[in-house]
């Protein structure tokens, strides 16, 4: 059955999207109007607004989409599964274990594995070892948060001594793996990030009814046919692989995993695991920030993880001074 609150809020969160969208195609250094922009996207628009939708504004409007549509999607999971608010990609240190793979494969250290892999195994290596240290309470817990915030600071400045001992020009070229940017991505990285939600969201809507059983007490789940480890395990993967994915196009983007299930938390249904809603949410704060980031000092463009980092940075002080952590509460 179609639960019609979740239905009407996706539809909106999408048709806002939509909205974001088409503002993040007309406005810029150059602003197209809307005519203009509604014939180049019919093909029939004039040669510099081609270019300017077509080769600049579209592909880091695709890029921005799809990174925090899976940020959002392994925000929530991760999420869900520690039944904390704060356990996030971010703060657990798989962005930056991630990153500093990436940059490893930039920065001329002798690894000659495309960013995308190297990012995918540095999110999967944070993982484990978080998991690993957090002992038996898996991903419950604090022990598994406070694991991950000290593997986040360690590749953080295992990222910072890479980048302090190679050469400007490679400090450069890895510089926005750092610090979250949509500018310039590969074509292969964003290929293979929608690849990887494509994947990744069906399997993630097959885990949803277990995601809602998993926050009642654990013999509960139990009861009803649901084996706990098996969950776990499924969105720990689910995670890794859009964590990874989605660094390998836009480095660490600060605080999107955190906000935008909080923010589809809000809009949905108490009791539920908005999974859709999320990663609309996402998209949708990835798009304004990356459009705020170059209209704010233009023509100079704010790269778009400092955008979601200052302002979720307030969100997150708040969660923290007025909810309790736990997501049940």
């Amino acid at each position: 059955m179609i639960e019609k609150r979740a239905l009407m809020v996706n539809l909106l969160l999408a048709a806002l999207l939509v909205l974001c969208s088409l503002a993040s195609l007309a406005f810029g250094t150059l602003t197209i109007p809307l005519s203009g922009l509604v014939q180049t996207l019919l093909g029939n628009g004039s040669a510099m607004h081609d270019f300017v939708v077509t080769e600049l504004r579209w592909p880091r409007l695709l890029a921005g989409g799809l990174t925090g549509a899976a940020l959002a999607l392994a925000g929530c999971l991760m999420q869900t599964l520690a039944r904390n608010r704060l356990a996030t990609p971010g703060i657990i240190g798989i962005d930056n274990a991630a990153t500093a793979f990436a940059v490893a494969s930039v920065v001329g250290t002798g690894i000659s594995i495309a960013p995308p892999a190297m990012a995918l195994t540095g999110a999967a290596i944070a993982t484990a070892l978080a998991f690993g240290l957090s002992g038996a309470t898996g991903t419950r817990g604090y022990r598994f948060i406070i694991a991950g915030l000290a593997i986040g600071a360690i590749s953080g400045a295992i990222t910072q001594v890479m980048l302090s001992s190679v050469a400007l020009d490679d400090a450069n070229a890895a510089y926005p793996w750092t610090v979250g940017s949509l500018n310039a991505r590969t074509t292969g990285s964003v290929q293979a990030l929608a690849a990887g939600l494509a994947l990744g969201y069906p399997l993630a809507l097959a885990l949803n009814r277990a995601l809602v059983t998993l926050q009642l007490p654990e013999p509960v789940t139990i009861s009803l046919g649901i084996h706990p480890g098996r969950v776990r395990l499924a969105g720990l993967v689910l995670s890794i692989l859009l964590t990874g994915l989605a660094v390998a196009v836009a480095g660490p983007i600060g605080l999107v995993a955190l906000l935008a299930p909080e923010m589809a938390r809000t809009l949905s249904r108490p009791g539920t695991v908005p999974l859709t809603a999320a990663a609309l949410t996402g998209a949708i704060l990835m798009v304004l920030s990356d459009l705020a980031g170059r209209l704010m000092l233009a023509p100079l463009e704010i790269p778009v993880g400092i955008v979601t980092a200052l302002a979720g940075s307030p969100y997150l002080l708040w969660i923290l001074l007025r909810k309790s952590p736990d997501i049940n509460q």
